[in-house]
C-alpha cells in the first residue's frame, strides 16, 4: 500500500503522511484486538457448549449402562460361558433326580419285600444329615463362588452337622425305635430331602437360564445404542478437543495483539520531507506554454487572415469586382488614429502580461491549484489512465 500528499510546503506534506499513517496503525491495531477478543470470546463459549454437552452424553451413556447392566455387549462372552455351565449342570440335576427317583422306587420295593432296608455301616440321622448338606454343598459350589451367601451358610450348616456327629446327638431317641422302620425312615426322608432340594436347585437353573437367554437375545440391540450412544461422545469429543485447542491459540493471537507484537501492517518507509518538489515541473510548464502560445498566436493569426474580407490590393479587386484599377491609393491614418492604435495595442499587451497571470494567479492561491484543476479537466475530458 502506497500512501502519499501533495502541498505546496515539504513539511506540511511530511506532517499529514506521518498522521495518516498513525491514524492507519491505531486503526489496524484496534481491529486486531477486537477481532483477536472476539475470536476467543467465540471459542470460549463454544468450549463451555461443548462441554456441557459432552456431560450431558456421558450420563446418558451411565444411565444406558446402569439401566441394561445384565445385557451389556462387553459381557456378552461371560454370559455364554455361564449359560453353558448351567446348561450342564441342569443336565446333571436332571440325572440325579431320575437317579435318586429310581433308588426310591427300589428302596420302597426291598422294604416291602423284605422289611428291611440294605445298607452299609449303619448311619445315624445326623450322619445323614450331614451327607446330604455335604452333596448340596459340592452342587452349589459348582455353580456359585465360595463367597456366596448361600453357600456360606450351607458351609454353616455342615460345620454345625459335624458337630451334632461328633457329639452323638440324640443316639437314645434311635435305640428306642425299630431300627429297619427308621433306617427307612430315615433313607426315604433323605430321599425326598434331596430330591426337593435337586427341584429346587432346577427351578432356579431354569430361572436363570432365561434371565441369561433373555439378556442375551437384547444384547445385540444394546451394543446397537451404546454404539450409538458412544460414537456421539467421541464426536462431541473430538469437537471439544478442537474447540480446546482453537481457544488456546485464540488466547494466545489475543494476548499478542495486546502486546502489539502480532501487527500485519509493516512500515517499509517513515515519510521524510522531500528535497525537492514532484510537481509542477516548471520548465515543462514555461517551454510548453511558451510553444502553445506561439502555436496559438499563429493560428489566430491564420484565422484573421482567412476570415478579413476587407479589400486591401489591388488583386482583391480584380478577384471581386472583376475590374482592373487603373492605379491605386494606399489608407493613410492621421496621427490621431495612429495614437489610438498604439494605445490599443500597448493595452493589449498590458492586459496579457499582467492582468491574465494575476487571474491565474488569484485562481491558484484562493481556488483550486492548477494541476488539480488540469487533472479535473483531464478527468472531465476522459484524457487521463
Amino acid at each position: 500500500m502506497l500512501i502519499s500528499f501533495e502541498a505546496t510546503d515539504a513539511q506540511k506534506a511530511a506532517g499529514v503522511l506521518n498522521e495518516y499513517l498513525t491514524l492507519i496503525l491505531r486503526e489496524e491495531a484496534q481491529y486486531r484486538t477486537t477481532r483477536a477478543g472476539q475470536t476467543q470470546e467465540f471459542f470460549d463459549q463454544e468450549v463451555n457448549r461443548l462441554g456441557s454437552e459432552l456431560s450431558a452424553q456421558s450420563a446418558k451413556i451411565l444411565s444406558f449402562k446402569n439401566e441394561h447392566a445384565d445385557a451389556l455387549p462387553e459381557s456378552l462372552e461371560y454370559r455364554r460361558t455361564v449359560l453353558l455351565n448351567q446348561q450342564e449342570r441342569l443336565l446333571q440335576i436332571q440325572h440325579e433326580i431320575t437317579s435318586l427317583s429310581e433308588q426310591k422306587e427300589r428302596l420302597v420295593q426291598v422294604f416291602n419285600s423284605t422289611g428291611r432296608v440294605e445298607t452299609g455301616a449303619a448311619q445315624t440321622p445326623e450322619e445323614m444329615r450331614l451327607r446330604t448338606l455335604e452333596a448340596e454343598l459340592s452342587g452349589l459350589s459348582s455353580i456359585y463362588s465360595d463367597n456366596h451367601p448361600r453357600v456360606l451358610a450351607l458351609k454353616a450348616q455342615v460345620a454345625q452337622a459335624q458337630k451334632l456327629v461328633s457329639a452323638g446327638i440324640d443316639q437314645d431317641d434311635a435305640a428306642d425305635q425299630d431300627p429297619a422302620r427308621a433306617m427307612f425312615s430315615l433313607q426315604m426322608e433323605e430321599a425326598d430331602t434331596r430330591l426337593a432340594f435337586l427341584e429346587e436347585q432346577k427351578a432356579q437353573l431354569e430361572a436363570q437360564m432365561q434371565t441369561l437367554t433373555e439378556s442375551i437375545a437384547v444384547t445385540p440391540a444394546n451394543a446397537i445404542a451404546l454404539d450409538a450412544l458412544e460414537r456421539d461422545h467421541r464426536n462431541i469429543q473430538e469437537q471439544y478437543n478442537q474447540a480446546v485447542d482453537r481457544l488456546a491459540r485464540a488466547s494466545t493471537g489475543e494476548r499478542i495483539e495486546a502486546l502489539s507484537r502480532g501487527r500485519r501492517i509493516t512500515v517499509v518507509e517513515q515519510p521524510t520531507a522531500p528535497s525537492a518538489p514532484t510537481k509542477p515541473n516548471r520548465p515543462l510548464i514555461a517551454g510548453g506554454g511558451t510553444f502553445l502560445g506561439i502555436a496559438v498566436g499563429l493560428g489566430l493569426i491564420f484565422a484573421l487572415e482567412m476570415l478579413n474580407r476587407t479589400v486591401r490590393r489591388p488583386a482583391d479587386l480584380v478577384r471581386r469586382l472583376g475590374v482592373t484599377p487603373i492605379a491605386t491609393i494606399p489608407y493613410l491614418r492621421t496621427r490621431r488614429q495612429r495614437m489610438i492604435r498604439r494605445l490599443s495595442f500597448g493595452a493589449a499587451v498590458l492586459v496579457g502580461v499582467t492582468v491574465i497571470p494575476a487571474m491565474i494567479y488569484l485562481l491558484h492561491v484562493h481556488y483550486l491549484p492548477l494541476d488539480l484543476i488540469a487533472a479535473r479537466v483531464m478527468d472531465k475530458l476522459h484524457l487521463r489512465g
